[in-house]
């Protein structure tokens, strides 16, 4: 997949176009790819996702703190996954809020080559608030452009979105989220110092600090997870919270993963975490001891989520 940027621009060869914030790249927004992906491909043009270097709302408001589940990187990681050519990465501005619907279509006509436009089912763009897919498809049609509606991904009744997914998460229910997305949610941070309590307890820890701090943390408890370093996949039981047991005054939120038998040091380093079930919520237990009893039954309990063998 080649990504464009307004300097590229006019390499862009003529082609079937979506656009969008495709926020965690979902399976509802793999069903809409895939739709461009097979129109392009009839029609003989080329295939093109566009999306926005940054969410919109954080342009229009300074006050607004994204619960992404996706940043830019990780987007742009998703995409590789499809059949798509090519993305373009185009940067949200007030000027750009500001054009109504028409006048973004004609940049998307003259300027990305947009022949053919694939509107999401709930996607709407343009300062003028009452435009819909009827009023995009009389502008496609005085630009030269042919402009088509995608259907919504439905299962048991429920349309996959991102809202949906958020709210997944923030009960904890990564399973369901996960099912949602296609794949496991996860988290890319780098190791950092932290208490070292762990490890006098039989259970050390690496401190996860998150490379993208608007990505959403799942609701705090302890999970089953996969931990990759490296090229290496390991098993491990996670924490979010903050470890009220041994931190009763100090309530920052923690991301503590202990890994199943692996003993390096690997402090300062890039790991990616995956979330695969939902072990039990924090508690504060009354002593350190419990505690302990606790990380023990949570241990035999991740191993079972992952199906691991003593």
């Amino acid at each position: 997949m080649e990504i464009v940027t307004d300097a590229t621009a006019t390499n862009l060869p003529a082609c079937v176009a979506t656009i969008g914030c495709f926020d965690g790249v979902h399976r509802g927004h793999q069903y809409l790819i895939e739709q461009v992906h097979n129109i392009a491909k009839a029609e003989g043009l080329a295939s093109c996702l566009i999306t926005f270097t940054r969410h919109p709302r954080q342009v229009l408001d300074a006050n607004y703190q994204p619960r992404l589940l996706t940043c830019l990187s990780q987007k742009i990681e998703c995409f590789e996954q499809t059949p798509i050519e090519y993305c373009v990465l185009l940067p949200f501005t007030k000027e750009l809020s500001l054009l109504s619907a028409r006048e973004f279509m004609t940049i998307l006509h003259d300027v990305y080559h947009v022949q053919t436009l694939f509107v999401g089912y709930d996607h709407h763009f343009g300062h003028g608030k009452g435009e819909g897919y009827q009023e995009y498809c009389r502008y496609g049609q005085e630009l030269g452009m042919r402009v088509m509606q995608s259907k919504a991904l439905v299962e048991e009744g429920v349309s996959i979105s991102s809202t949906l997914i958020r709210s997944c998460l923030a009960e904890g229910n990564v399973k369901q989220a996960n099912l949602y997305l296609g794949y496991n949610y996860y988290l890319n941070g780098r190791v950092v110092d932290g208490r070292k309590l762990g490890r006098t307890l039989g259970f050390p820890t690496a401190n996860l600090q998150p490379l993208c701090t608007d990505k959403l943390l799942p609701a705090t408890g302890v999970y089953a997870v996969y931990v990759y370093v490296g090229k290496e996949r390991y098993a491990g039981m996670l924490n979010i919270g903050s470890c009220p047991t041994v931190n009763e005054d100090n309530q920052t939120v923690s991301i503590e993963v202990h890994i199943l038998n692996f003993l390096g040091d690997i402090y300062e380093e890039l790991i990616k975490v995956e979330f695969v079930d939902y072990v039990r919520p924090e508690v504060k237990f009354e002593n350190v001891e419990e505690l302990t009893r606790q990380l023990q039954r949570d241990r035999v309990a991740v191993k079972n989520l992952l199906n691991l063998k003593d």
